[in-house]
């Protein structure tokens, strides 16, 4: 998600809700790439509503928040 540039720059540059639009469409497109990897995953991801819902939610959750990134293992919090 950190590498797509379409969800970085909603999320820059739009509000949650547009921007969580574009995130969405992206993890769409990462999801995809994953079948390649764990058809389990991806096939979870398809077919089963609720979990598409949570993962997606997570992800999003996990992206929106602020534009910096977060501290490396070896760098403590500030």
């Amino acid at each position: 998600m950190a590498a797509d540039s379409a969800y970085q720059n909603a999320r820059k540059h739009n509000d949650k809700q547009n921007a969580r639009i574009e995130h969405d469409r992206a993890l769409e497109r990462v999801m995809t790439g994953v079948l390649k990897d764990d058809t389990e995953l991806f096939k979870q991801f398809m077919d089963n509503a609720s979990f598409k819902r949570w993962l997606t939610d997570m992800v999003f959750n996990m992206t929106y928040g602020p534009a910096s990134p977060p501290p490396s293992p070896t760098q403590p919090p500030p």
